[in-house]
């Protein structure tokens, strides 16, 4: 059985790239058993002024896997790793 993956998406409101980020996300959630978990970064300060200037932010498992313009192939590859050595 796969266990799901935990991955975070920091976001905010009227974002282009969140919304695309999130699309991507979106169609890997077929590929993979993850759940996203999406954190705007106005309700933190201390995210806000972290991740200001890179959002959107995919972090999966506790590691930043890619920002600002998200790319598919990258995320899918960190997962498709995870996803490996999970089964091995």
């Amino acid at each position: 059985m796969n266990k799901t993956i935990q991955v975070n998406f920091y976001t905010r409101t009227v974002c282009p790239l969140c919304d695309h980020a999130k699309e991507i996300l979106e169609e890997l959630k077929n590929e993979y058993p993850i759940e996203i978990k999406e954190i705007d970064i106005y309700e933190d300060d201390e995210l806000l002024e972290k991740y200001q200037l890179m959002i959107p932010v995919v972090e999966i498992e506790g590691v930043q896997v890619d920002y600002g313009t998200i790319l598919k192939d990258i995320v899918r590859e960190y997962l498709q790793n995870l996803h490996i050595n999970d089964e091995t």
